[in-house]
């Protein structure tokens, strides 16, 4: 392969292997660390989310099956539908940004990983034994649109969780499974309203699976080992930098 060729890829890499090693220490923010970061390289939004989407397949399968004595398969079917249908939507409205310009997509990406930031903060839902149903169907309807969107559907979905009294394993393995039912349909949505875009970068990510099964090793030891309170103090510092970069920078330039 040329020289060149692999330089040029290695922020590429540095980029999943830096989301995925903060998704499996800190038990979230891949999205809002891997699509900010890969824009800045260059990259389309749709072309940043297949990355994504295959870089946590591993961690995705790894932590259902780890977690499945903790998982009620009745409990996620309807999230899972509804997180699913609501996809194309987003999808959908991330066509229209095509028609926007780059420096207009790098802001809107950046506004949404800060007010993101900011809910984590600011919103710590009470938890109790059961919420109405009317909250699922808001959350996971809302989780599949920004899924399909800007690759961060992670959010709502765990606004809702954080409001259950949950186990920590019963919690983990929700999300984990949420998150691994709809890789796979938003691949497929990707590929049919993106085509050819979206496959190099989704070829390149899945090339790097076995790396990324070594960072997520250590990622959940280093997690351990600093603390997840810390770490997620940490995490959230660069998560409130990164987006007030992406909304600012655009107008500096």
């Amino acid at each position: 392969m040329d020289v060149e060729l692999i330089i040029s890829l290695v922020p590429f890499a540095v980029i999943l292997c830096a989301g995925i090693f903060i998704q499996a220490a800190a038990g979230f923010a891949a999205g809002l660390v891997i699509v900010p970061a890969l824009l800045w390289c260059g990259y389309s939004i749709p072309a940043a989310q297949c990355s994504l989407l295959v870089a946590t397949i591993p961690q995705n399968i790894w932590g259902v099956w780890s977690l499945r004595d903790s998982i009620e398969p009745r409990e996620v079917i309807w999230p899972g539908i509804g997180r699913v249908l609501f996809l194309p939507t987003g999808i959908g409205v991330l066509m229209l940004l095509d028609f926007v310009d780059e420096g207009t997509v790098r802001q809107l990406v950046g506004l949404i990983v800060l007010l993101v930031t900011l809910a984590i903060i600011f919103i710590q839902p009470e938890p109790r034994m059961h919420l109405h149903p009317i909250w699922a169907v808001i959350a996971f309807p809302l989780s599949g649109f920004f899924q399909g969107l800007v690759g961060m559907g992670g959010p709502p979905m765990v606004f809702w969780v954080q409001a259950h009294d949950w186990s920590t394993e019963k919690t983990r393995s929700f999300l984990f499974m949420m998150y691994l039912v709809s890789i796979f349909p938003a691949l497929a949505f990707l590929y049919l309203a993106f085509g050819n875009q979206v496959i190099e970068p989704g070829v390149l990510a899945l090339a790097m699976i076995p790396m990324l099964w070594v960072v997520t090793y250590f990622g959940l030891k280093f997690g351990s080992m600093l603390g997840r309170d810390r770490l997620r103090r940490i995490t959230l510092g660069l998560l409130l930098i990164m987006g007030l970069a992406g909304l600012v920078g655009p107008m500096l330039n």
